[in-house]
């Protein structure tokens, strides 16, 4: 190879050595969390007691998660949590698309295009208030229904502007050539736009994901029933609120478990097992996180 590489200074060592002895730690102080709440988890209600629980279970058992998994309350929500995330990916990624082609265009081919522009800017910027938020809800009959979820924020703003920008990045010359071939702005932004879109796509999914699969004040505030909250909700007030095992939910036949399993080692099943598809879903989107989210940011 004609091109070599220029060796490192010593200088340069020294601050990458740096660079990744803290990004070890900042990556160690992010997971041992995960990892103690797992190890809980998978111990024995006498051990946590104890308090002899750190980074390892110790007298491993499954107990607690037979236990949640055999919580009708606990499978409910997920199931609503997963309707919710199914439903809610399918409407943002859809209207985002939609809102982001045209907006993406010069003046010239959409009038008062800035204007809208801002409109929508100006959403992000200013809101109602939780109040006539709440009210707004109220009044078109979606509380209490799975839609009350999904549409207050069918259209996340924020994703617009990434995708619009990202969009304006794409070689004009390929929407020209469509249109000399015959095609229209929808068979462009679906035959060409989107296919070529995908990092920034990938990226607008897992925000999605996690957004909807995370939220849960929506969900104490727009259902009034418990057997409708979602997941997170759920987990709210059996966490927060100390609505556990031995409370409310409890029936007669648990108490035979529970010589097995405490309220900690079920809280800390049911929060890992809240995180477990998240956790699942990400490494497949990773590699497009970070090329989506420059791409996206960047404007003509």
């Amino acid at each position: 190879r004609w091109i070599k590489m220029r060796k490192m200074t010593k200088g340069e060592r020294i601050f990458s050595v740096f660079n990744y002895i803290i990004l070890s730690i900042l990556a160690l102080l992010c997971i041992l969390p995960m990892i103690h709440v797992l190890a809980v988890s998978l111990s024995s209600r006498s051990a946590v007691a104890a308090g002899v629980v750190s980074l390892w279970p110790v007298d491993f058992n499954l107990e607690s998660y037979k236990y949640v998994m055999n919580k009708p309350e606990f499978l409910r929500s997920l199931l609503i949590s997963i309707k919710r995330v199914s439903l809610g990916l399918l409407v943002n990624m859809f209207l985002t698309i939609i809102t982001a082609y045209p907006l993406s265009k010069n003046d010239q081919q959409l009038r008062h295009r800035t204007i809208l522009v801002w409109f929508f800017v100006f959403t992000m910027l200013f809101g109602g208030g939780l109040i006539p938020w709440y009210m707004t809800i109220r009044a078109t009959g979606l509380l209490d229904t799975i839609w009350a979820l999904i549409i207050p924020g069918a259209l996340p703003v924020y994703n617009v502007v990434l995708l619009l920008n990202f969009f304006r990045n794409l070689p004009k010359e390929l929407e020209e050539a469509a249109l000399v071939d015959g095609a229209n702005h929808w068979t462009i932004l679906w035959k060409i736009y989107v296919p070529l879109s995908l990092p920034a796509l990938a990226t607008l999914t897992l925000f999605t994901v996690v957004g909807h699969w995370n939220a849960w004040f929506d969900g104490l505030i727009l259902m009034n029933r418990p057997e409708n909250y979602p997941l997170q909700s759920y987990l709210q007030t059996i966490i927060v609120q100390q609505t556990t095992v031995a409370g409310s939910f409890l029936q007669s036949e648990d108490w035979r478990i529970l010589q097995l399993v405490s309220d900690r080692t079920v809280k800390t099943a049911q929060i890992f097992l809240g995180a477990l598809p998240i956790l699942i879903v990400y490494p497949f989107l990773q590699k497009y996180f970070m090329k989506g989210i420059v791409l996206g940011s960047l404007k003509e």
